[in-house]
């Protein structure tokens, strides 16, 4: 059975074009009938039915081309707004100098506005400024001065179309932010989706390899590692939501702005565990709550820091063979992470004594990032059962600890 792909077309603007189809059929007939009521009182309305003439025909058979965006171009436009101007210029021609004079109507009259309005609707409150300025000289030289209800009509315009223009750019932004959020609300869900399978398959596949190369031996034993590796990889890739990838989109020249994975905010919290997955590999099982464990930013990071540090540990005294443990807890006034491993243990006297020899790793590395943020580092080994670090770090600022540690630094 075939597969039926929903396509979502939308259009903020589309209903403007619509509108304005419509405004420039009513203005035509507006601006006729104007004409018609007061066909005597013009002295020259010969002149006046010419245009009105060629202004019908022009309205008719452009409308098409204001269907759409695509549809009006640049081309149309200036001969649209040129239909426009001519009809203002030719006003004097025409009518009686005493309706002039007397605040009549220009032969366009309001179907000038639609020809304003369409350069507002294809390109924005610029274009709608050139237009409305276009009209407003044509306006004042149509009348020889600046009469109080010719000034009030060109401010009109003037202001109306930037206004609509302006929203018509806004509305442009908010349709492609839109669109471009629902393709990244898309892929997100086929990521999802994508994980489910994988973690149902290949995850599956390269534990059971791991397994049995272990048990096997020899080549396989070397081909379950690799296995291994991988599937720690692959989880890893698997869970890169919580990473805080910087995949930043953005097209400012087309007004729109979109961020598809927010990069940490460097004063907000973070999540520990984001800091934590990279540390996940064949021979380091990281256990962690499903729910984001936040901590303040520098408190999370030397956190990070500090179980990084006990990992080096492991690997530089416990060998390339031991394996390490990471579980993370959530607890309600703070956050505690044990760094666990299978190794030989750390002998009795070992630490101060490496200490006096001036080799401070546990000591700096772990204790003191963990004083400086308030916390604190514990370690517990015997011999032969292999070593435990517990870190813990107070949720709360304000938690005396905390405190302590930020004005010891400051």
């Amino acid at each position: 059975m075939a597969k039926r792909v929903r396509v979502m077309s939308m259009s903020v603007e589309q209903p403007l074009w619509r509108a304005l189809t419509g405004y420039r059929v009513l203005a035509m007939l507006y601006a006729v009938g104007l004409f018609a009521t007061a066909y005597g009182t013009f002295d020259r309305p010969w002149v006046a039915v010419a245009y009105y003439a060629v202004l019908c025909v022009w309205t008719l058979a452009t409308l098409p081309k204001v269907a759409n965006a695509a549809s009006c171009t640049k081309r149309f436009l200036a001969a649209d707004l040129t239909v426009a101007l001519v009809g203002i210029l030719l006003t004097p021609l025409a009518d009686a100098h005493e309706r002039i004079v007397g605040g009549g109507p220009t032969l366009p009259s309001i179907w000038t506005a639609g020809s304003v309005l369409a350069f507002a609707v294809k390109g924005g409150w610029r274009w709608a400024a050139f237009a409305s300025t276009a009209v407003a000289v044509a306006n004042l030289f149509e009348r020889q001065a600046p009469a109080r209800d010719t000034v009030h009509n060109v401010i009109l315009v003037w202001v109306a179309s930037i206004a609509i223009g302006y929203v018509v750019e806004v509305a442009r932004a908010s349709e492609r932010t839109l669109a471009r959020a629902l393709e990244i609300e898309a892929a997100t869900r086929e990521r999802e989706r994508l994980a489910r399978d994988i973690h149902d398959s290949v995850l599956q596949v390269l534990a059971m390899v791991q397994r049995r190369g272990a048990v096997l031996g020899g080549e396989a034993a070397e081909l379950g590692r690799m296995a291994g590796e991988q599937e720690v990889a692959l989880r890893t890739l698997v869970a890169g939501g919580l990473l805080p990838a910087s995949r930043v989109s953005e097209d400012e020249s087309q007004g729109a702005v979109v961020r598809a994975v927010e990069e940490p905010d460097e004063e907000g919290p973070l999540d520990l565990r984001a800091l934590l997955v990279p540390h996940a590999t064949a021979k380091v099982t990281l256990s962690e709550p499903g729910a984001p464990v936040r901590l303040p930013h520098a408190a999370a990071k030397e956190l990070a820091a500090a179980v990084g540090a006990a990992l080096d540990n492991v690997r530089k005294h416990a060998g390339d063979s031991a394996r390490a443990w990471i579980l993370v807890e959530d607890e309600p006034d703070a956050v505690i992470v044990t760094v666990r491993d299978d190794g030989p243990g750390i002998p009795e006297g070992r630490l101060a004594q490496a200490e006096g020899e001036g080799r401070l790793g546990v000591a700096q590395s772990i204790r003191g990032r963990l004083r400086d943020i308030g916390g604190t580092a514990e370690l517990f080994s015997v011999p032969g059962q292999g070593t435990e670090v517990e870190l813990k770090v107070p949720k709360d600022p304000r938690h005396p600890k905390v405190a302590r540690g930020k004005a010891e630094r400051g």
